[in-house]
Parts: structure tokens; sequence; C-alpha cells
């Protein structure tokens, strides 16, 4: 309903699979909340939501609240406005090859980097993708790395799951390391999926080759930060158990 007036039904068409991804993701969030032992139990149900819309709506949407919320040290906020990118959850899934002691990365252009002005928006990053409505994180990742590299994982070792962008978006992210073989043909061009707008580059580095980005900067994402550091830390035990 929150959509009533603002789109066709032919937008609405287009809409309608992130829509869905989005109500998926809000899913998620509800049935499977991280642990709380440091941080404040206050729970979502405490806030006092004055008001709601939909501020825009396109391939992505935008949604501005006014509200307040319990502070921590006792008592209400004053009337906070606030616009947040609602947007899906993610699987990102770094390919490693425990023998080979090997990683692939993707190479492709960026919205983000290009609206920032950067100049140079082709991102090196691990495969990513939306996790569908009815889709395991897991599941996505797997089918991710079909898509955008022709992999078949051998299994998938969990990092963990965190927040793009708290203070801003929804956008959530399951991040993992797959177990799989990297032959040297698993480098090169791939397209991905027709229809998706992909331009791909699949890259073979070798882990010390991909720890020293995080010395030069090229590894300049949160997805790709966060799996080469985690990956650093659990190698040995992936190469001893290959």
């Amino acid at each position: 309903m929150k959509y009533l007036g603002l789109l066709d039904a032919e937008a609405l068409g287009r809409a309608m699979p992130m829509i869905r991804s989005r109500a998926a993701a809000r899913l998620n969030a509800r049935n499977d909340p991280a642990p709380a032992g440091i941080r404040s139990t206050i729970p979502a149900s405490a806030v006092s939501l004055k008001h709601e819309e939909v501020a825009h709506i396109g391939f992505f949407t935008t949604r501005a609240y006014e509200l307040h919320h319990p502070l921590l040290g006792g008592g209400q906020s004053p009337l906070v406005r606030r616009e947040v990118f609602m947007a899906t959850d993610a699987a990102i899934v770094l390919p490693y090859d425990p023998q080979r002691d090997r990683v692939l990365m993707v190479e492709q252009f960026r919205m983000g980097p290009f609206g920032r002005d950067d100049p140079l928006p082709w991102m090196l990053e691990p495969v990513a993708g939306r996790v569908d409505p009815g889709e395991t994180p897991a599941e996505a990742a797997r089918r991710e790395c079909r898509e955008e590299a022709g992999l078949t994982l051998n299994r998938l070792e969990r990092i963990g799951g965190h927040y793009a962008s708290p203070g801003c978006s929804t956008e959530y992210f399951h991040c993992f390391i797959g177990i799989c073989d990297l032959e040297d043909g698993a480098a090169g061009l791939s397209g991905g999926l027709d229809g998706e707008n992909e331009d791909i580059r699949c890259h073979l580095l070798s882990f010390d080759a991909a720890i020293a980005l995080l010395e030069t900067g090229e590894a300049d994402n949160g997805p790709l930060i966060v799996s080469l550091l985690w990956l650093a830390r659990e190698r040995a035990r992936l190469r001893a158990s290959a």
C-alpha cells in the first residue's frame, strides 16, 4: 500500500522484483537479529514513529521518517527526521582455492565511485549479488558464483553478516569464503547474466598478491577488505584441511 498512487501498473511490474527482495530482507532482519551482549537491548518497538513516506521510488527506494527514539541515558529524543536508502540483503563470496593458495576477484564498473567523482570507478570485489525472495544467503552465494564467474563451489565458509552503512542504508551483507578449484582458465572476461547489463572481468591472484592490495589501498571497498582480513586469519586452517 505504500506505493499506492506512486506507480502505474507497468512501472509497478518493473519494480516488483526489488519490492519483493526488500520485503524478504525485512523478514530476515526480524527473524535473525544479531546478539546483544554489549549493546543496548532497547527494542525497535520503543521507537515512536510519527510519520513515514516513500520519498523516491525507482529501481531503488528512499523512505523518509519522522520519529522519537529512546536515549541511552534515559528519556526520549527530540523529533528526528531522517531519510533511509531502502536496499536488499546481498550475498558476498570471495572464491578461494586452498591448494593453489589463490583467490578470484571480479572487476566491474560501479555507480557508487562514479557518483562520488572517483576517477577510477572500476572496482575489484568479491562475487556479490542480491538474495532473492525464498533464497538463503548461502544459496545466493553459490548462484552468483555460477552466474558471474562460472564457478561451482565445493563448500562455503561463513564470515558473518553486517550492515553496509547503518547510518543511512538498510543494505545488509552476508559474507562467505567460497572454497573451490581455481584453475588458470577461471580468469578473463565474464558477461554475467543476459539482461542485467553486467560487464565483468575475473582476476586470479595469489594470496600474497591479494593481501598486498590492502597495503597499496587498491582494495578500497568494505566487502573485499573484510573478506581478505578474515581469509588471512583462517588461511592456515583452510589449507591444512584441503
